[in-house]
């Protein structure tokens, strides 16, 4: 008997232990991560656009050049980035249309003609970049030369494209799994050049630029970072987990949208801090300026091993792939929207891709026309926010959705900070100061 109540005195503290507060919030908890799960992926098909191949192009050619004093640019442009997303996210889901349909309902034929031209040859620049990634990926891990290099691109594009045909969440999870390639690759990398960490934390919180070319890199990686075809294709994405909601539920899944954007574009944050970092901490302190990815990715072997040059080489390809499928996809929203014209889904995607294997044809050097494509999507950028920020700040638009002042202050700034980089861009553009 007495051995029954010690087995009933210990079931007891075992019951205790178990419905301790520490273990009943982790369990009222895990409900809550299961829901959030259930909203994670836009953004992340949006942050591929934020690691794609220019951004190898841009942070490789600043980290060789300047060491680790462009990191804060990247900072920067992140925290731009994430505030332009969630507006982006946010009238999606307020106003049940994507930005370049919002456009076309609200502003003069002209105005949305401009607009539509000016994104097109946004998606148009952006996936010339991704169709290069992708293309020297193949190059560079399988040797195979870029035209057929670009061709294989193309197919691996169209394929991902294809799979919307399954619902949305079939091309989340496969670009999903393309970014973790890519941060598995870099991980690697950051492993094997064992930066100085206190120079990478000093030029991530100190802004500097060390000369007047790196204005012109600083903007490259601005415009490498934040794209403004996404801006477009994010407000698209949203749709398909926001039909038939009532405000509060709108309200809900605007919250859960935010989450998803913080911890996919800080994601994208570290991968492009990491770029920067590598090529700081292998090329410029061997001396090295790399003005090609071939170059990197021949550098990174006799440098760092094997190892190192092929996780670089699989990142790119896995970039490559990804984000000229993003490109595609943004490519697609903004064509219809603004001019409210249908056009054939298969000839929406070969206009985005035509351009970018007519540059790999011709022979014209992949990491410059990288660089500048990116230079160029800096100045598509304000073409996006301007009207954006326009839309979201009108009541009779967004509803309860509606920007706060500070809101609009702070999209007043960033819009005037990218208009002020571009202007001193073109002005030491023009005194041959770059």
């Amino acid at each position: 008997m007495q051995n029954d109540n010690e087995v009933s005195r210990r079931f007891k503290n075992l019951e205790l232990n178990i419905s301790n507060p520490g273990i009943d919030k982790l369990i009222n908890i895990i409900p809550w991560i299961k829901k959030l799960l259930g909203y994670l992926g836009p953004a992340f098909i949006v942050s591929v656009a934020y690691i794609d191949p220019g951004n190898f192009a841009t942070n490789i050619s600043g980290g060789s050049t300047y060491n680790y004093a462009l990191i804060w640019v990247i900072l920067w442009s992140n925290m731009m980035a994430i505030f332009l997303q969630c507006n982006s996210a946010k009238l999606g889901i307020a106003t049940g249309f994507n930005l370049s349909e919002m456009c076309g309902r609200f502003f003069s034929k002209k105005l949305n003609i401009l607009l539509w031209i000016i994104a097109e040859m946004a998606s148009i620049a952006t996936t010339m970049a991704e169709f290069l990634g992708g293309a020297l990926g193949f190059y560079l891990l399988f040797n195979i030369p870029l035209s057929i290099a670009g061709i294989l691109t193309a197919v691996a594009t169209l394929t991902i494209t294809y799979m919307e045909k399954y619902g949305q969440r079939i091309v989340e999870i496969i670009i999903s799994a393309f970014v973790g390639i890519i941060c598995i690759s870099y991980a690697i990398e950051i492993f094997l050049a064992k930066p100085d960490w206190i120079e990478v934390g000093i030029h991530t919180l100190i802004p500097s630029l060390p000369d007047g070319n790196a204005l012109l890199i600083a903007v490259g990686m601005l415009g490498a970072t934040v794209m403004p075809h996404v801006i477009y294709l994010h407000s698209q994405l949203v749709q398909e987990r926001n039909t038939g909601l009532n405000m509060a539920q709108k309200s809900h899944h605007l919250a859960m949208e935010k989450i998803d954007i913080i911890i996919a574009m800080n994601i994208a944050f570290i991968v492009n801090a990491a770029m920067i970092i590598v090529s700081a901490a292998v090329f410029y302190k061997e001396g090295m300026i790399v003005d090609s990815i071939e170059q990197a990715h021949r550098s990174l072997e006799p440098l760092l091993g094997p190892i190192s040059s092929s996780a670089f080489g699989i990142a790119l390809l896995a970039s490559g792939f990804s984000s000229s499928a993003v490109g595609t996809m943004a490519g697609e929203t903004v064509m219809d929207g603004f001019i409210n014209i249908k056009f054939p889904t298969m000839l929406k995607r070969l206009v985005t891709m035509i351009p970018a294997m007519v540059i790999i044809l011709i022979g014209i050097n992949p990491m410059k026309a990288l660089v500048l494509s990116q230079v160029s999507l800096s100045f598509a950028l304000p073409f996006a926010i301007i009207p954006m920020l326009i839309i979201t700040g009108r009541r009779e638009l967004m509803g309860d959705f509606v920007n706060s002042s500070l809101t609009k202050m702070v999209g007043r700034v960033i819009t005037l900070m990218i208009i002020i980089l571009n202007v001193l861009l073109l002005i030491m553009a023009f005194t041959g100061k770059v």
